[in-house]
């Protein structure tokens, strides 16, 4: 609840619904309209509020936030298609070892050969 998630962030109620019109933060709502904080949303307003401390002003958080939402995923993107190309690395190395050791390494009977001179004869 609002009062309980204010009290954890160490700021006013009040702050709390001023973010939430700014778009800063959104809390999941009851049946009832009463909003609803997860421990993420107050870990963003501990965020929004060392943002503030430092100087920004509102519209400066929102774009820090939002920048780093961008980057969050970005790496949960990367993470998964690190993921993919590690198993297609393992199954591309595995199917080289298959194919070397298809290979037959067999000697391989030659017959005859002749031996036959190339070039100009010589007149002597």
């Amino acid at each position: 609840m609002i009062s309980i998630a204010a009290q954890l962030a160490a700021m006013h109620p009040q702050t709390l619904r001023l973010y939430e019109r700014r778009g800063l933060l959104q809390p999941r709502r009851t049946a009832r309209n009463t909003r609803l904080y997860s421990q993420a949303d107050v870990e963003r307003l501990r965020r929004i509020q060392e943002l503030t401390d430092i100087g920004l002003n509102l519209a400066g958080v929102a774009r820090v936030l939002a920048l780093e939402d961008e980057l969050a995923a970005a790496r949960l993107r990367v993470e998964r298609l690190q993921g993919q190309l590690d198993r297609a690395a393992a199954r591309l190395q595995e199917e080289v070892r298959r194919v070397e050791r298809s290979f037959r390494r067999d000697l391989v009977p030659v017959g005859q050969t002749a031996i036959v001179r190339v070039g100009r004869r010589r007149r002597g």
